[in-house]
């Protein structure tokens, strides 16, 4: 399947356009801007009223004006340095065009002496007397319907100016041919909003500020274009995933009964819901392909065991990959004893397994005498085989694009794949980043959860939390101290770190203080968490590596060095490090001053709540969702028009309009069906071309 050939001009090269040569094209290149479709989605970002005036008189420093004026006589500069100086009259008033740079006989020929000319530009005063400072526009009076009366500004790049973006965006709409319409007729009449052709066109030419707002009806149905395109692309992804044959797993509830009667607790209602889900879905005969979101310490890992539990009653296997080494040893040490007391073998392969023993391992699994496998990606490596694997669990899906989803489901034969994160993600991201997912929600807190109080503290008062810290130390309690990430180079964070270790380890003492980061290999780090489990070091002075899944329940107190430098998720994440015993948990967050508007609301929402949910949707709408997720790594898509903060509901319309479509017309062949092919084709969305094709 190829590019349909209407889009061709659309396609073609940028320096096919008037007015852009080789060094406009290195510049748009720094925009993301490639070719004309590029420019059609990069729309002005605010405006400027250029709207006719008699006079500048009344005018105020800084304001726009339009105006008709005569020029009078020309004062060029006495010496090198000075302004070249027009004086002009408009209606009322005599005032001065000034020009720092051109030369004298481009500025004769512009404003010829006696000449009646239109002039645009911002009114400034100098000594009393009004001036324009090189006017944007001078034109003769027959000309000047050229400039309109609200002139977008669009975004710009070193080496290029609002006329060479303006020309070429108007080359590129002139390219617009007329496409189908993909959108449900009665969803575009419902909201108003134009066709697309006409929506672009309107979204170049705003004629006032309304026009530029996120909710004017052409940016509106362009912003929905691109979320529908997504919302298809993973439905997609998602229908192709259940016509791979799923196996039948249904299981007869032996082997969970024995858990549950192990359990020193009942689980809780949101558990109960999202393990019936799932064995729902593993019973079906299509794949599973769920999300598990949970927040903090809301009890995943129960659940992930009972659905790996229904694989092996079912005669199957179960995989569980965790990203780090250090988290793949905590799920076993949290599954192990669970799954023995059901009689379950459980066993760990890491990169850290060789020779004799990983080939043990490996036959062990061949053959099936491993019912549960966890482990970190080295679970995908060629050599590992399962008898008979039939889910696959994958802990923190950020690491994980869509991709890798798919290819570990190519490992059994149809495997199940459920992924958990603890992330509590707004609904319109997890709809961007996981729309072609089912999603269960684990929104309760097991019983015997601790609330972990939280303190704000100024950085001035350091020495009061270090005697507070001995004090709790000396009650036989541990506690993590977070050191801040100081700015771009790993380098000074480290050096931060190392410093606030040294001094805490003279305050407590040699070999009770000890340090984890990045940088450390593998093994240092895992010998110090060690340390730490086991009781035998009182601080762990750490960089956010322990921000994820660690779980050492003695450790009761968190303190987060200069707080304010963290996003609203990380310190949620953090602080729910502690709380995981039986002792009362603080985390104590301290900031430097003087604390910004934001970093005091970021702080004042974790002193409020404990809500990971309510949480994500303040982080969302205080950082924008790049920021929220890190766009770079995070697989979230970059949407040119769409705004997720601000058009949350779009993504959800999308979302339930893309499946409608699909399940009624799996093939995209109706007339409907063949204008979305069109979208996909203008969206670059070609993976999921192929997977219609494949279909």
């Amino acid at each position: 399947m190829s590019r349909p050939p209407a889009l061709f001009p659309l396609f073609a090269g940028l320096d096919t356009l008037p007015g852009v040569g080789a060094k406009s094209v290195k510049a748009f290149a720094t925009m993301a801007v490639e070719k004309p479709r590029d420019l059609v989605f990069t729309l002005p970002h605010s405006g400027v009223d250029r709207s006719r005036r008699a006079s500048v008189q009344g005018l105020r420093p800084g304001q726009m004006a339009t105006v008709e004026v005569t020029v009078l006589r020309h004062q060029p500069p006495a010496r090198r340095g000075l302004p070249y100086r027009v004086h002009v009259e408009d209606a009322q008033l005599d005032f001065q065009l000034v020009f720092f740079r051109g030369g004298g006989q481009w500025i004769t020929d512009q404003l010829p002496q006696g000449a009646r000319r239109v002039v645009s530009g911002k009114v400034e005063f100098f000594d009393g007397i009004a001036q324009i400072v090189h006017p944007d526009h001078i034109l003769p009076p027959e000309e000047a319907r050229e400039i309109p009366d609200f002139e977008p500004v669009y975004p710009l790049a070193s080496g290029l100016t609002q006329r060479v973006v303006a020309k070429a965006a108007a080359a590129a709409l002139d390219r617009l041919p007329d496409l189908p319409e993909w959108i449900d007729p009665a969803l575009r009449a419902r909201e108003g909003w134009p066709l697309f052709a006409a929506a672009a066109r309107a979204a170049h030419a705003p004629l006032s500020p309304d026009e530029l707002a996120p909710t004017a009806p052409a940016r509106q149905r362009l912003a929905y274009d691109e979320l529908f395109a997504h919302q298809l692309t993973l439905a997609l992804a998602r229908a192709s995933l259940r016509r791979g044959k799923g196996i039948v797993t249904a299981g007869d509830g032996r082997l969970r009964e024995r858990v549950l009667a192990a359990l020193p607790y009942a689980p809780t209602g949101a558990q109960s819901r999202a393990i019936a889900e799932i064995a729902a879905d593993m019973g079906a005969g299509t794949r599973m392909n769920r999300l598990l979101q949970g927040d903090v310490g809301a009890g995943k890992t129960l659940v992930a065991l009972m659905a790996m539990l229904v694989a092996v009653e079912a005669g199957g296997q179960g995989v569980m990959m965790a990203p780090t080494e250090i988290l793949a040893r905590q799920h076993l040490a949290g599954l192990r004893p669970l799954a023995e007391s059901a009689g379950v073998v459980v066993e760990i392969l890491t990169g850290r397994d060789k020779g004799a023993e990983r080939r043990a391992k490996l036959a062990a699994l061949k053959a099936g005498d491993i019912h549960l496998l966890v482990g970190t990606h080295a679970v995908f490596q060629k050599d590992v085989e399962f008898a008979d694997l039939r889910l696959a669990v994958i802990d923190e899906q950020h690491r994980f694009g869509v991709a890798q989803r798919m290819e570990l489901g190519a490992k059994g034969a149809a495997a199940d794949v459920l992924v958990m994160t603890a992330t509590p993600i707004p609904r319109s991201l997890s709809l961007a980043q996981y729309g072609d997912m089912d999603v269960s929600v684990l929104d309760e807190k097991p019983p015997g959860r601790m609330p972990v109080k939280t303190a704000l503290i100024g950085m001035a008062r350091l020495g009061e939390v270090v005697d507070h810290l001995r004090r709790a130390l000396g009650e036989g309690r541990q506690a993590y101290w977070v050191c801040p990430l100081v700015g771009e180079s790993e380098v000074s964070e480290l050096t931060a770190a190392e410093a606030r270790f040294k001094a805490l380890r003279a305050a407590f003492g040699e070999g009770r203080v000890a340090l984890v980061h990045g940088r450390m290999p593998s093994a240092e780090k895992d010998a110090a968490m060690a340390a730490f489990e086991a009781g035998e070091i009182a601080v762990l002075v750490a960089t956010t590596v322990i921000e994820v899944g660690v779980n050492v329940p003695n450790a009761s107190i968190m303190v987060i060095e200069r707080a304010e430098s963290f996003g609203l998720a990380q310190l949620h994440q953090l602080r729910g490090r502690v709380g995981r015993g039986a002792a009362a948990s603080t985390c104590l967050m301290l900031y430097g001053e003087p604390l910004t508007e934001a970093g005091r609301r970021r702080l004042e929402i974790l002193r409020e709540t404990e809500d990971g949910f309510r949480i994500a949707e303040e982080d969302l709408a205080m950082r924008g969702a790049g920021d929220l997720i890190g766009t770079a790594q995070s697989g979230l898509p970059r949407f040119r028009v769409a705004d997720l903060e601000r058009q949350s509901a779009l993504m959800v319309l999308a979302q339930d309009d893309a499946r409608n479509l699909l399940a009624g017309d799996p093939g995209l062949r109706s007339e409907r069906g063949e204008a979305a092919r069109m979208l996909l084709w203008l969206m670059e969305r070609d993976r999921a071309i192929r997977l219609i094709s494949v279909g």
